[in-house]
């Protein structure tokens, strides 16, 4: 597990100046920021200025790109999928232009360290946008993530289960709280398999009661060892312990419990959810055909089959581990990038002070 810098302590959202200049607080650190997450499902990108030891959004991007469509099978990333990528990394692109960002990571994760033809895709993308994308590890994947929701651990809690649902993968950190400090790391695990590789495995647009137990099944036996590794159960008959989710999945699965209108930030990021209350929320969404799923303000046709997998996904993790509560994070990998840049910018302002 790599390193791990000072969490984010800020987050709230702001549109800059036209001209895309910095407005900062913070007078070591007068520039601006971009973070990019190309996941196997998502393009994501996130603009930022320093605020104090955070950082304030200036402007965010996010599309649905399913470039990891069809890897599971083929191996490769398909034609179409690498052009509804470059496309929105076009858009990425413009947005870093109009704000004049300084200093930028933008990293891409399981579906091109899965994919035969991975670094064309980075090398094509590089000579069309101009984006150049770094490929990383999942142990950097998962570090990333903490790094980006750790101000949500409650630190009344000796241990939380962080976990990232993913198109590709799915990352598990367990982590000791510890006041006053960045929480310790006790173990981490990368399963693979996430949202679009269980959907393109099982389906998604109908799915029986015994398709969906099967998903769950598999699911629970790639956890096992993880388990045995670090007897989380017996930690958390002793002591205090919650999960805190970082996903799409676990982000929708909120909204849908809160019965908002539309998808709502705000409402979401942060936000505690007893355990049973989702699982019912799944139960829910796991008996509805693909078409009410997709009726749903807060799901949509984009997520109306991939969130059946994530419900399976999700089930096992509460199945494996019995917690009472969940915070939700509608935060992760760009957050983590985002604070990792500021924080070494930060030490490096104060060695050359």
């Amino acid at each position: 597990m790599p390193d791990k810098s000072p969490a984010m302590q800020g987050g709230s959202r702001r549109v800059g100046g036209s001209d895309g200049s910095s407005q900062s607080g913070d007078c070591t650190l007068a520039r601006t920021y971009a973070a990019i997450d190309l996941g196997t499902n998502n393009c994501r990108l996130l603009i930022a200025e320093p605020r104090d030891t955070g950082f304030q959004v200036v402007d965010a991007f996010s599309r649905i790109v399913r470039l990891g469509e069809g890897v599971d099978s083929s191996g490769v990333l398909s034609e179409a999928a690498i052009d509804r990528t470059i496309s929105a990394l076009r858009v990425c692109a413009g947005k870093m232009r109009s704000s004049r960002v300084a200093r930028t990571r933008t990293v891409a994760t399981e579906a091109c360290r899965r994919a035969a033809n991975g670094q064309n895709f980075l090398d094509r993308v590089r000579k069309e946008t101009g984006i150049e994308l770094e490929i990383i590890d999942p142990g950097e994947e998962a570090g990333l993530a903490l790094a980006g929701c750790t101000p949500l651990i409650d630190p009344d809690c000796h241990h939380a289960l962080v976990f990232d649902i993913g198109g590709g993968s799915t990352e598990l950190i367990w982590v000791e709280v510890v006041k006053n400090e960045e929480p310790r790391v006790l173990g981490w695990t990368s399963l693979s398999c996430g949202v679009v590789t269980l959907t393109e495995r099982h389906g998604g647009d109908e799915i029986s009661p015994e398709t969906y137990d099967n998903m769950v099944q598999f699911v629970t036996s790639l956890l096992h060892d993880f388990e045995a590794e670090h007897n989380i159960r017996d930690a958390i008959l002793v002591n205090k312990a919650h999960l805190l989710g970082t996903s799409g999945t676990v982000t929708t699965l909120a909204a849908v419990h809160l019965d908002l209108p539309r998808y709502d930030r705000s409402k979401v990021d942060g936000s505690w959810i007893d355990v049973p209350a989702l699982e019912m929320v799944a139960a829910g969404l796991r008996g509805m055909s693909f078409e009410q799923r997709a009726q749903n303000p807060c799901i949509r046709r984009a997520r109306a089959d991939l969130v059946v997998a994530g419900c399976a996904i999700m089930d096992a993790i509460t199945g494996m581990w019995s917690m009472e509560r969940l915070r939700v994070a509608d935060r992760g990998l760009r957050e983590g990038m985002l604070t990792r840049m500021m924080s070494a910018d930060r030490r490096e302002n104060a060695e050359v002070l």
